[in-house]
């Protein structure tokens, strides 16, 4: 459930018109819904009462301040994986003892900046990050508390663009190197060793995978605890899938994925994390675009919009779809339906968000919303072409507030310099 609905053929988000934004901000933007936001939030953290997680939002779907203070003031943590998602937390209000620093990647100056920030844990995901960590805390006299992120060889039947557990992939040390990275970890003094970590991959629509991954989890779990490690988390990542397409099969709700971890975990004595992203954030946010006109081909028309490729990734990246629905439903005589595609000005092929869409009603200046545009939207925008990043919009009840200015096309270039032998 989301809080975009329909008011007497116009579409609104919570209380407020989206034409009235619009007007305002001018296309393209995105807007979110605080309300919807707050809700898929509980509805997780009901769902896993049983275990009572740190639920660590994951900072990469949705990383506007606005947004993570609405997360922050519910309860929430947050899975960063670089120094300025750290930044961004912090600022929101969330406390480094609930911020989770994952990725595989971490140079020495972030390494140093999250132990003198003091977060929770980082993920660490190869040995040789291990070594390299040793170092930094030792530098700064300082114990990092880490989880090692195990990659379980488990295909999540993802994109493979956005699958992280099978043996291919970058993420994490294969289960199979555990135990000559616990012999390591026996000789640096200022690592502590305090969970274990798995992501498998994002917009999974299957639990079999995920219940794979937790029972190698749960058995390495108890084979180091065994051991004499003193190892207390288990943080189980995220990645379950959110609906983009009403007309196709649904995927698991919340209360499936929680039965999923009741089953594998319920005599587990340990402290759980879980890094949910699009599964708050997806469907809590749209992206809003004007019709530029309609350009009729000799073998099919193309709607050409005034959003592309770089402000919504993901189509191009990843084949992705997103619903596309008017803001303003026409009636009786007015309303006509046209196939075309739906296409940015953006000069790439591959500047399509959808193929052989129905559109209602195409006229120019009309405006339309993509649907499921929270995550993965705004956060992977790009200046592309020399466009200007748009507008995001956050919306609770009857109020709408800009949480990020459009970046005009002066305030782009003015950030570079002419060599001095020109």
């Amino acid at each position: 459930m989301d809080h975009f609905n329909y008011q007497n053929g116009t579409l609104f988000c919570e209380d407020v018109d989206l034409n009235t934004i619009a007007n305002k901000v001018g296309t393209p933007f995105y807007c979110y819904s605080s309300a919807t936001l707050v809700r898929h939030f509980n509805v997780l953290k009901d769902a896993l009462k049983f275990i009572n997680p740190l639920i660590c939002y994951a900072v990469k779907a949705n990383s506007n301040v606005a947004v993570l203070k609405t997360l922050a003031e519910e309860g929430a943590g947050a899975d960063v994986v670089s120094k300025g998602e750290i930044m961004r937390a912090l600022k929101a209000g969330i406390p480094a003892q609930k911020i989770v620093y994952s990725g595989v990647g971490k140079s020495h100056a972030d390494m140093a900046f999250a132990l003198n920030t003091g977060v929770l844990q980082l993920n660490v995901e190869s040995l040789a990050e291990l070594h390299q960590l040793n170092i930094v805390a030792q530098k700064l006299d300082r114990t990092a508390q880490v989880a090692l992120r195990v990659n379980p060889d488990v295909d999540g039947g993802t994109h493979e663009k956005i699958r992280t557990g099978t043996a291919e992939d970058k993420f994490g040390i294969s289960w199979q190197q555990i135990p000559e990275t616990l012999n390591a970890l026996k000789e640096m003094s200022h690592i502590e060793l305090k969970g274990l970590t798995v992501h498998i991959g994002s917009q999974l629509t299957n639990l079999a995978p995920f219940k794979a991954a937790f029972m190698r989890i749960k058995e390495l779990f108890l084979d180091i605890k065994h051991q004499g490690f003193p190892i207390e988390r288990i943080d189980l990542g995220g990645g379950l899938g959110i609906a983009y397409d009403p007309k196709a099969p649904q995927p698991p709700q919340p209360e499936d994925y929680g039965k999923i971890i009741q089953d594998v975990f319920i005599d587990l004595p340990a402290d759980f994390i879980i890094e949910p992203g699009r599964l708050i954030a997806g469907n809590a946010g749209i992206m809003v675009s004007s019709l530029i006109y309609l350009k009729e081909g000799e073998k099919k028309n193309f709607a050409i919009m005034d959003a592309a490729m770089n402000d919504l990734m993901r189509p191009a990246l990843y084949d992705a779809k997103h619903a596309l629905i008017p803001i303003q439903q026409s009636m009786g005589d007015e309303r006509h339906l046209t196939i075309a595609d739906v296409v940015g000005p953006v000069c790439e092929t591959g500047d399509r968000f959808a193929k052989d869409v129905e559109l209602e009603s195409p006229t120019e200046g009309k405006l339309y919303a993509f649907r499921s545009a929270g995550a993965y939207g705004a956060t992977m925008s790009s200046t592309y072409n020399t466009r200007p990043l748009i507008p995001e919009v956050l919306v609770k009840g009857e109020n709408f507030a800009i949480i990020r200015q459009r970046i005009n096309e002066e305030a782009l270039i003015k950030q570079e310099t002419m060599p001095d032998w020109f």
